[in-house]
C-alpha cells in the first residue's frame, strides 16, 4: 500500500512539474511575442503635443506642460513661437529619419537628422523648447527653411511666388501610429489664396523603411497652383531625371545647420500625370500640379550623411534616387 502511494506521489509530482514547465514555457513564448510585437510597433512613430495648464498672453501661450494628444485643433492665438507646441508643430519618423511640420502660417516641413535608429521625438524640446537646434547623441534639426516650404511641403504658387497658410479659418491636426506606418493628417477649413478660398486634406505617411513620406492632398474643389518643392540655396545645383511616369527634382551638397562641410540630399518625387511645370520660385524648386479636384501624391526625402548607414556621396545619392525611381515607373509605388 505503501509502494502504491509513494508511486502515486511521484506521478502527481512529475505531472505537477511538467504542468509548471508547460506553463513557464508558454508564458516565456508570450513574453518573447509581446517584446516583438513592440519592437514593430516603434518602427515608426508619430506625435503632436501641446500644452496644457497654462494660458494666452496675446500670441504666446505662458506655463503649463507638454501633453501628447492625438487630435489637436489650432487655437486661433496660434502662430509661429508660440510657445504652445512643442517643436511647433506635428512630428514624425522611422529609423533612418524624422521630420516636422510647423503648424502655423509658415506651414515649411523641416527634416531631423539621426544618428540613432531608435525613436527620438518624444524627448525632442522637452528639456528646452528648442534645444533641438544644437547637435545632441540622437542629433538634430538640420534644415534651415526659412521662408521656403522646406522639404516636401505645399501651398499655392501664384504670382510667380508661394502662397503659404497666412489665411485658414480653421486647422486641425491628427496623427496615428499603426505596426506598419505612422500617419499625420491635417485639415485646412478655408485656406484663402488669391480671390480663391478652399478646403484642403494632408495626409503625410512614413513606413518601417527608408527615408521617404508619402503626400496626399486632396482639395475640396479643383485649384490651380497647388505646388510642393525643395529650398534652394546658392551653389547646389538641381538634380532631374524623368521615366515614363513618374520624375523627381533633388539637391546634395552642404545644405545643413550643422557646418559648413555637413552634407544633406533632398528629393521629391512626382507622378507626371499630375504636373503642370517644374519652375524656380524666390525660395523653392518647385514642382507645380495641374488643376484638379482629384487627390494629388508624391513623395519627398532628406538622406542625411550622418545617420546610420547613410548615404555619404552624390554618386550613391543619385543611385538611390534612380532605384526608386525605377521603381515608380515599374509599380506605381514606394510603400
Amino acid at each position: 500500500m505503501k509502494l502504491k502511494l509513494t508511486l502515486l506521489t511521484l506521478a502527481v509530482l512529475a505531472l505537477t512539474v511538467s504542468c509548471k514547465n508547460n506553463k513557464e514555457k508558454e508564458a516565456e513564448k508570450t513574453e518573447k511575442k509581446t517584446e516583438v510585437k513592440e519592437e514593430k510597433e516603434q518602427a515608426t512613430y508619430a506625435e503632436i503635443s501641446a500644452k496644457k495648464g497654462g494660458e494666452w498672453e496675446g500670441r504666446e501661450y505662458m506655463g503649463g506642460e507638454f501633453e501628447n494628444v492625438s487630435r489637436l485643433e489650432v487655437p486661433e492665438e496660434h502662430t509661429d513661437h508660440s510657445w504652445y507646441i512643442r517643436y511647433e508643430g506635428p512630428g514624425w519618423e522611422n529609423s533612418q529619419v524624422g521630420y516636422r511640420l510647423y503648424l502655423d502660417w509658415r506651414n515649411a516641413i523641416d527634416i531631423f537628422g539621426k544618428k540613432t535608429d531608435t525613436m527620438v521625438l518624444h524627448q525632442v524640446g522637452q528639456d528646452n523648447f528648442d534645444s533641438y537646434h544644437e547637435e545632441s547623441d540622437w542629433g538634430m534639426d538640420i534644415l534651415k527653411a526659412g521662408k521656403s516650404l522646406g522639404i516636401g511641403s505645399y501651398g499655392r504658387y501664384m504670382n510667380d511666388t508661394v502662397a503659404h497658410f497666412r489665411e485658414v479659418e480653421n486647422t486641425i491636426a491628427e496623427v496615428a501610429n499603426t505596426d506598419i506606418s505612422s500617419v499625420v493628417k491635417i485639415e485646412y477649413q478655408g485656406w484663402k489664396t488669391g480671390d480663391k478660398s478652399i478646403d484642403l486634406l494632408a495626409r503625410l505617411s512614413i513606413f518601417e523603411e527608408d527615408r521617404f513620406t508619402k503626400v496626399q492632398l486632396s482639395p475640396s474643389e479643383a485649384i490651380s497652383g497647388l505646388t510642393t518643392g525643395i529650398v534652394k540655396f546658392e551653389d547646389i545645383d538641381l538634380m532631374q531625371q524623368e521615366g515614363d511616369d513618374w520624375g523627381y527634382i533633388a539637391t546634395y551638397g552642404a545644405q545643413t545647420l550643422v557646418n559648413d562641410e555637413d552634407k544633406l540630399g533632398m528629393a521629391v518625387f512626382y507622378n507626371k500625370n499630375e504636373v503642370e511645370e517644374i519652375t524656380e520660385g524666390p525660395h523653392d524648386h518647385l514642382v507645380v500640379f495641374k488643376e484638379q479636384e482629384t487627390p494629388v501624391t508624391y513623395y519627398f526625402l532628406g538622406a542625411w550623411e550622418q545617420e546610420p548607414g547613410g548615404i555619404t556621396s552624390k554618386e550613391d545619392f543619385e543611385a538611390d534616387l534612380n532605384e526608386k525611381l525605377e521603381n515608380l515607373n515599374n509599380t506605381g509605388t514606394l510603400e
